[in-house]
């Protein structure tokens, strides 16, 4: 870091500040602005003029005033304590920086991304003389109960071991290993790496990815499911559950780590996440959420550049997390405010604007942030992902907008969220006539193995689609004529769709049963509706009112099943089934 002012400030508006007389600097560089050393990037270079976005508030800031520079660019600190830590857009923890200043966070205060202080037990998992390769383990710390952190090294680092640390407790810090380079030169290596966030971390390849992100919640999972290694918009006007939606995905997706990037949203919301989380115990541990879980707090009250920079220190953290070999969910809450970002930093560099004000470069930064998300060989061999699920917030609900339509152009799901189903209090409001997945496909086999042939997810799943489609055009007629003069066959594809609606793509969060269903229950559930409205077809074939096949008391138990059968008793669906046969066998018989 140089003590000797590298230019001077000229120009301020807002977060951007354009400085004069400025040397020996880079592009994307971090600076320090003013006496108070308020973090800035620099965002263009013309001659001695140089071009900055500051992630801090610059009231006061003047002309004149003294910049310096850091020497690196924006960098995420990479190591062991980055779980269950609550960060702002640029990785400063908010907590050290509250206990600093108070509850409102000074500006120019400073805190290490990663405590220096805490003592990690390092164990090495290699020796003297060996030769190591970029992303091979070093050695592991046990970071949480349930993320066993492994210390990698750095992708740009190769040679042989000339010395490691015995096993035993050590700061980030501290040495831990050192390598001799082919080059002959000495490599000190400590469980501390820093990686610029702009720039995605290299894999050995990229790999198909046919395995799916298992949520718990059957609209996502049996409709449109998600792979991990995939990316997921969730659009919605205000009010339509986007970030209870993204809630309900980070409590309950099979991901071995949440990336939950608070960006431009309500403080509330975060609030929330950072009071229940905390209670919440992981279904696949029994351990609390928060010991898989990393929050970066970016809200609608902070600095707007801080914004920006949010999404790609979230990302950077989930790729380091994927090179360890795991499979890491990253929740997005929202782009458009991202975006938004953009458009104000946009407006005041007095660039051209594009569609609705957002810059010409929009659609390129969303492409590059959707691609980083994949399944992957790394490095060291291991396979690990990265899936991106973010939501998106159109203005009143407009599906036309650039944010939500150059999304979806990168996203394999799109769950787009209703204003009406949310207004109803139906949830998730995912609307599933307008959302759709590219995943299908690919998860087949994996479903296969789950239900085998007696449950066929994929035809099943294709019949569940047929009868809410049909259902959708009939609700025109419905309109028209209404529902008693359409003939007994339509009727029961009208009850089938709403019986579908409220027994199976419904879900309750508060629902200590009905908030998670694991696949398999999912299958069954899918199989009784299914088994239902076929029997229907055999009632309305034989001319028998269908209002007497909708009495059936069973239908009453197929309505209340997704509450009343926990995960661990589907043998109780077989008795469901049995039931079904026998009521509609007697009204028959009748």
């Amino acid at each position: 870091m140089h003590d000797e002012p590298v230019g001077k400030v000229s120009w301020v508006s807002g977060p951007v500040v354009r400085t004069v007389e400025t040397r020996g600097v880079h592009m994307l560089d971090m600076v320090e602005v003013g006496d108070e050393r308020l973090i800035g990037e620099i965002i263009g270079l013309n001659g001695d003029q140089a071009t900055l976005q500051v992630y801090e508030d610059t009231t006061g800031l003047k002309p004149g005033s003294p910049v310096y520079s850091t020497g690196y660019p924006l960098a995420a600190e990479l190591g062991p304590g980055l779980v269950t830590s609550i960060y702002d857009g640029i990785l400063r923890p908010l907590k050290a920086l509250a206990d600093a200043t108070g509850i409102f966070i000074g500006r120019g205060v400073r805190a290490p991304s990663l405590s220096r202080e805490i003592l990690w037990d390092f164990t090495p998992a290699i020796r003297n003389g060996q030769e190591v390769t970029p992303g091979m383990i070093i050695g592991t710390v046990p970071e949480t109960e349930r993320i066993e952190h492994r210390v990698m090294v750095p992708p740009n680092v190769s040679g042989i071991v000339t010395s490691v640390a015995a096993a035993g407790k050590y700061k980030v810090d501290q040495e831990i290993c050192r390598v001799r380079t082919p080059q002959g030169d000495e490599v000190s290596l400590t469980m501390l790496q820093r990686w610029p966030v702009r720039q995605k971390r290299p894999v050995a390849r990229r790999l198909p990815a046919d395995t799916p992100l298992v949520t718990g919640q059957r609209v996502v999972d049996c409709v449109f499911p998600m792979v991990k290694g995939g990316a997921a918009a969730i659009p919605g006007g205000f009010g339509t559950g986007k970030t209870i939606t993204q809630h309900q995905l980070a409590k309950w997706s099979d991901a071995d780590l949440i990336v939950y990037i608070g960006c431009g949203e309500r403080g509330n919301e975060m609030t929330e996440v950072l009071v229940e989380f905390p209670k919440l115990i992981d279904p696949h541990s029994n351990r609390p959420l928060m010991e898989r879980t990393i929050l970066i707090a970016n809200t609608s009250d902070m600095p707007v550049a801080a914004r920006e920079a949010s999404i790609y220190t979230g990302i950077t953290l989930a790729e380091y997390y994927r090179d360890m070999g795991y499979h890491v969910a990253l929740m997005a809450d929202s782009t458009s405010r991202w975006a938004e970002a953009l458009r104000e930093l946009s407006g005041r560099l007095e660039e051209m604007p594009a569609e609705e004000g957002f810059p010409a470069y929009l659609a390129t930064r969303l492409a590059e942030f959707y691609e980083r998300a994949g399944m992957v060989e790394t490095l060291g061999g291991s396979t690990g992902s990265v899936s991106v699920i973010g939501a998106v917030s159109p203005a009143g609900g407009d599906f036309s907008e650039p944010v939500t339509q150059h999304t979806s152009r990168f996203i394999g799901c799109f769950w787009a969220l209703d204003k009406e189903l949310a207004s109803a209090r139906y949830y998730p409001s995912i609307n599933y006539i307008n959302s759709h997945s590219a995943y299908t496909e690919f998860v087949a086999d994996w479903w296969k193995k789950i239900g085998g042939e007696k449950y066929n997810w994929e035809a099943m799943r294709e019949e569940t689609v047929d009868v809410l489609r049909r259902d959708d055009k009939l609700q025109q007629i419905v309109k028209l004529v209404g529902e008693e003069e359409l003939p007994d066959e339509q009727k029961l594809i009208l009850d089938t769709a709403r019986i579908l609606q409220n027994a199976f793509l419904q879900q309750s969060a508060f629902d200590e049963v009905d908030t998670y269903s694991v696949p398999e229950k999912q299958l069954r559930m899918l199989s009784v509706i299914l088994h239902y409205y076929h029997r229907g077809g055999d009632v309305v074939k034989r001319s028998i009112p269908i209002y007497k096949y909708q009495q059936l008391p069973v239908r009453n138990e197929i309505m209340r099943m997704k509450s009343r059968i926990p995960n661990d008793k589907l043998e109780e669906f077989d008795a469901l089934d049995r039931a079904i046969d026998e009521q509609i066998d007697a009204l028959i018989a009748e």
